[in-house]
């Protein structure tokens, strides 16, 4: 996996231009029941994923923290909002939480998260593959081939299939 993960943003760049095509041609014209398609492609991806044996996400991004996402951890945390904000968050060039550190702070050394059962909406819902109105999160989907396997390999099969 770490020979994989280093080649990937190589690959990601070579694959650009082609992937950029796909999601063009689809937002020109969607195939029918196109949530469904990328629902098949998620459920296939992750016959071979596992993200524990990753979690470049974790080491290379930070989530979007929301206001509930901040209430739910601080209180597993045992700590009062202000306090979880003040200790773990900063606000982005858009206003939005983001984590002040990367690598997360709860990612532990065996790439398993700590606050797993509570960790941001962001998180349970990465890489996004299985979404409603998947149509519109493509151009997320094209960035994130830089940084999860999953969704590279993703877009490597929608392009097959396009």
């Amino acid at each position: 996996m770490k020979n994989r993960l280093k080649q990937l943003p190589e690959q990601a760049n070579l694959k650009r231009k082609i992937f950029r095509k796909t999601i063009q041609k689809i937002k020109k014209r969607p195939p029918k029941q196109f949530d469904y398609i990328m629902a098949d492609i998620h459920e296939q991806v992750f016959e071979n994923t596992d993200c524990l044996t990753c979690a470049n996400c974790c080491k290379t991004t930070s989530p979007i923290i929301t206001e509930k996402d901040i209430e739910r951890i601080a209180k597993f945390l045992k700590l009062k909002p202000k306090q979880f904000i003040t200790r773990y968050l900063q606000k982005d060039t858009d206003g939005l939480w983001m984590m002040q550190q990367i690598p997360c702070v709860f990612l532990a050394s065996d790439n398993y998260c700590i606050i797993y059962e509570v960790r941001p909406k962001a998180c349970r819902e990465y890489p996004h593959l299985d979404r409603k109105k998947n149509k519109q999160l493509l151009d997320l989907h094209l960035k994130n081939t830089k940084i999860c396997p999953a969704v590279y390999d993703a877009l490597e099969i929608l392009t097959e299939k396009m």
